[in-house]
């Protein structure tokens, strides 16, 4: 099965309402308000300011909406790179739990959005440099670029940055979490 750009962000939705129906994740994602959002957010970081507390870790929590999702960044203690991962494992992880802890008190399945010390938002600029490289030397040789797997999110960034490029286009190829963006040219 293929992917487009423009269903990339639905494989997101997909992926974190549980696997559930596109359709679903998307009416789910449209009916929230923002009210309902910054409720989420304040949940989210009053479960974060807990865990901070048993782990004796200082980081300061940063509640935001943006794009219809609760965006919660934690920022400060030099020990926070051990909720990050090597590759953003432990963050992936964190974000789950928040979820869930979100859901348990909402009943309703987040799409909330944590970065930890940046890491999410350096990894973004870092995917969408990556992905007008490739949509620029693929445009440029005609040669088919194949990346290496990535999670939901990396493809999103990945794909919104070779629509950037005029003449290329991307698609998934694969299953998770084998599934990767392979970038080509539009004849």
């Amino acid at each position: 099965m293929s992917e487009t750009v423009q269903e990339a962000g639905q494989d997101e939705q997909q992926s974190v309402s549980g696997g559930g129906s596109e359709q679903h994740a998307d009416a789910a994602s449209t009916s929230r308000s923002e009210a309902d959002l910054v409720r989420e957010g304040d949940i989210a970081g009053d479960y974060l300011e807990r865990l901070l507390d048993l782990l004796d870790y200082d980081g300061d929590i940063d509640l935001d909406v943006e794009s219809g999702r609760a965006v919660v960044s934690v920022e400060g203690g030099k020990d926070l790179a051990k909720l990050v991962g090597s590759e953003g494992e432990v963050l992936e992880a964190l974000q789950e739990l928040t979820r869930l802890a979100v859901q348990q008190e909402t009943g309703v399945r987040s799409r909330l959005m944590l970065d930890i010390a940046g890491w999410r938002a350096n990894r973004r600029d870092e995917l969408s440099d990556l992905g007008r490289r490739t949509a620029e030397k693929v445009a440029a040789t005609g040669r088919t670029q194949r990346l290496r797997p990535m999670t939901p999110f990396e493809r999103k960034v990945v794909h919104d940055a070779v629509a950037t490029v005029s003449g290329v286009t991307s698609e998934g190829e694969g299953e998770p979490p084998n599934r990767r963006v392979v970038v080509y040219r539009v004849e």
